[in-house]
């Protein structure tokens, strides 16, 4: 059976690359995956348990990346035995701009042999083709997700240089807040006009200090706050 298509990815070229060139984003689009060993950057094996609508088909499937032209083209040969069937299969994406977005051209020739090959393709092409639609849409998931991450969190209107929308420096993260301003002089307590008390030793007060010293009311203070994001 050959199958393929396009589809078009809200993200720039490299999000769309990294998710397809990454094994455990890969693994989340492939249905019925059940284990997931990543041997080197060229190779992996994943369980899986592939719905045929007559109950699961578990295979063993070993993936092989044997082209690559980063950022535009990668082939892959797939091989898989379970009871029942024998998989083989080669596929390949291109990627190329379409403004600010991405397409992706795609192809896939799929052998089945075994009993579950000699059901036809006239009975498999609608399996077929329901899983192919059920990998795209989750790798529409994957692709934003990292296009999401890699874009990091809005800063305010600051630009790239670091400086605010009137030139003015942003301000860092280590940056200290401003000193509080120290208490008012809102003159002499009502009572001034007392007699003194005997001096029994020296207060706050008599050493100039104020009760309202800003310790008590200095508020936290407050600065640019960073946002991480774990890229799951």
């Amino acid at each position: 059976m050959n199958v393929s298509g396009e589809r078009t990815f809200d993200a720039p070229r490299r999000a769309v690359w990294d998710v397809l060139n990454d094994p455990a984003s890969m693994a989340k689009t492939m249905p019925g995956v059940e284990s997931f060993d990543v041997h080197d950057d060229k190779r992996w094996t994943a369980n899986v348990k592939i719905p045929l609508g007559l109950g699961g088909l578990k295979m063993k499937i070993d993936m092989n990346k044997t082209d690559e032209r980063e950022l535009e083209f990668a082939a892959l040969h797939v091989k898989g035995q379970g009871v029942g069937a024998m998989l083989n299969m080669e596929t390949s994406f291109e990627l190329s701009d379409e403004g600010p977005r991405t397409k992706m051209r795609w192809a896939a020739d799929v052998k089945l042999a075994g009993p579950v090959g000699s059901m036809g393709q006239r009975v498999l092409q609608p399996i077929v083709n329901q899983q192919v639609q059920h990998v795209l849409t989750a790798l529409e998931r994957q692709v934003q997700e990292a296009a999401s991450q890699s874009e990091g969190p809005q800063g305010g209107g600051e630009s790239s240089s670091g400086e605010g929308h009137a030139g003015a420096p942003a301000p860092s993260a280590d940056a200290e807040a401003p000193a509080a301003e120290g208490p008012k002089d809102y003159g002499p307590p009502a009572d001034s006009d007392r007699e003194p008390e005997p001096d029994t030793g020296t207060s706050g007060a008599d050493e100039g200090i104020s009760p309202l010293s800003p310790e008590t009311f200095e508020q936290d203070p407050e600065g640019p706050t960073t946002s991480t994001e774990d890229k799951g």
